[in-house]
């Protein structure tokens, strides 16, 4: 808003004094303007003259000097700047360009902090693809909750998102899950003779057993599946059970308020030839060899330190060939920008999947698809790790989460640190009704300006249908005006945390205005004998509740009215 004007009248002195010959440079660099991290530097601070100090041969301070002179700006919306240090311009704005932010916010309404930077481009998010052999754990809610927020910011920033779950329904780890639910329909458990070694040993695999016998009949992705109950058929057993967890998952995924345009099966990559396909044009390419009865791929002339095998001497595709062929999948799909939110354990992947698809020499660009890599969780409770949910049997499961500390503080807390950061999520914090649990601080934001318009309607004060900037004019104290400035800034936030992935920049961006908030509250008195003044701050609340939401939404947190 304020940040973006101060760009463009920035840009449009820099042409200025080009075009009177003052300066000589054919190009600018973009123009970057930061908020200083001491409020005496003003409200934004420009380094361009440092920038250009080299190439015009001139002193950072005197090209700083020159653009402030060509510098127009029709709206007034600069109390002051100055040339600060080596050649730092800082700004200062006047508190009515400030105020006029506030009837933006109004009109905007639930679209505010949204932009058109996207372009209706298409993009698509590929996270959680957790293969379905169990309950989703802590680490697949984490991938969900980032990634879907990812999903949330590049639609809000213009984005036309494809939102996409990959899963193995194939392979060594399917089989040992039907072989599990096979032995506890036989009446078998973990730690008999006969129990697979490799075998699911959770109390969700008594489960899947059961309905099974009761021949049951399960949904998922679209497909209905019903158990034959016998326990001799694996293939039954194994499908049926794919299905179950799948279904299990959904159901999981669907409280956590997350949701999948596209399902994509592993096992169609092989049915569809589309595995083969992409082999056969790797060793058409020439970037392929024999050695000791396997087929490599020469990873290292795209950047890995070695190269990968393709085809075991057994004949079986290793892992990385299915995620080269369904990545080909996702290109000839049309999806020219892909990102894939997964769990820092797949790093060791990145470099051969890219170099697979460079090798295919498909005109797929360099660094495709994009990487959001998280980091584990650890849970706390009662000041110990708690390491296992009974129903999984080995680890922490994302429906223990929700059951314990709520949909809303479980998305909140696994957003709350930047992705590449291992995560502590304590349990008794996310269950406090306290101002000491974050997302409870800033809900209560929310419901506190919810309780003082309740308070308003009872004493008749209400806010007309439009404010002009006589009433936005008495907001002016510093109290004010920082609320404002934080309100101002929420489409700059946004679309840096789109751009660089980044959820946690929301939750700050929260945290920072209800603190703002909760201190002005504590400070100034909203309804007073001075009606003129009262509306004008109910005027500046409206605007603080309507952000809350906006920002809140994008998390998929509710903005509670009452708590």
């Amino acid at each position: 808003m304020i940040r973006q004007k101060l760009v463009l009248l920035i840009s449009d002195a820099l042409g200025s004094a080009r075009s009177a010959g003052i300066l000589n440079s054919e190009t600018f660099p973009n123009v970057v303007v930061d908020t200083p991290a001491q409020e005496a530097h003003g409200d934004f601070a420009c380094n361009i003259a440092m920038q250009l100090a080299k190439p015009e041969r001139k002193s950072p301070r005197q090209i700083a000097e020159i653009l402030l002179l060509h510098l127009h700006d029709p709206e007034k919306i600069i109390r002051r700047a100055e040339v600060a240090g080596p050649g730092f311009i800082n700004f200062f704005i006047s508190p009515a360009a400030w105020q006029q932010c506030l009837p933006k916010i109004a009109e905007a309404g639930a679209s505010y902090g949204c932009c058109s930077i996207g372009q209706g481009q298409k993009v698509q998010v590929e996270f959680v693809s957790a293969n379905p052999t169990g309950p989703l754990h802590m680490g697949h809610g984490r991938g969900a909750a980032i990634g879907d927020v990812i999903c949330r910011l590049l639609t809000a920033t213009g984005w036309d998102v494809t939102r996409e779950f990959y899963y193995n329904d194939a392979g060594a780890q399917i089989n040992n899950l039907a072989l599990s639910v096979q032995c506890r329909c036989l009446g078998l458990e973990p730690g008999d003779p006969d129990w697979p070694a490799d075998g699911y040993q959770g109390d969700y695999i008594k489960d899947v057993a059961a309905a099974y016998l009761s021949m049951a009949t399960v949904v998922a992705d679209g497909q209905q599946v019903t158990a034959n109950g016998n326990p001799d058929d694996l293939e039954s057993i194994r499908r049926f059970s794919v299905a179950f967890l799948r279904n299990e998952q959904d159901q999981d995924l669907q409280a956590f308020d997350v949701m999948f345009d596209q399902y994509f099966l592993e096992s169609g990559l092989y049915s569809d030839g589309k595995v083969d396909s992409v082999v056969k044009q790797l060793v058409s390419k020439g970037h392929t060899y024999e050695k000791e009865g396997a087929l490599w791929l020469r990873t290292t002339d795209f950047g890995d330190d070695k190269d990968r095998v393709m085809r075991k001497t057994d004949g079986s595709y290793t892992y990385f060939v299915p995620d080269v062929a369904y990545h080909f999948d996702k290109w000839q799909r049309g999806f020219v920008r892909v990102v894939n939110e997964q769990g820092a354990d797949h790093h060791s992947t990145i470099t051969r999947v890219r170099a697979g698809l460079q090798a295919l020499d498909a005109g797929i660009p360099k660094g495709w698809p994009e990487y959001v890599l998280h980091q584990m969780v650890t849970v706390m409770r009662g000041g110990e790790e708690v390491k296992i949910s009974k129903r999984a049997g080995s680890y922490v499961t994302l429906r223990f989460l929700i059951d314990e500390a709520g949909k809303d503080a479980v998305r909140f807390f696994f957003v709350m640190r930047k992705p590449d950061s291992q995560l502590v999520f304590d349990i008794d914090l996310a269950k406090q009704q306290s101002l000491d649990n974050p997302v409870y601080y800033i809900q209560y934001a929310h419901a506190r300006i919810c309780s003082i318009f309740e308070n308003a309607n009872e004493k008749g004060v209400l806010l007309p249908d439009r404010l002009g900037i006589e009433q936005t004019g008495f907001l002016e104290t510093p109290e004010e005006l920082k609320l404002i400035k934080l309100l101002d800034s929420l489409p700059d936030t946004v679309d840096e945390a789109a751009r660089d992935f980044e959820p946690h920049r929301i939750v700050y961006y929260l945290t920072e205005l209800a603190c703002q908030f909760h201190s002005f509250y504590n400070k100034t008195k909203v309804l007073s004998d001075d009606l003129s003044l009262s509306v004008a701050r109910l005027y500046l609340l409206a605007q603080i509740r309507q952000v809350l939401r906006n920002a809140l939404a994008l998390l998929g947190v509710s903005a509670p009215e009452k708590m």
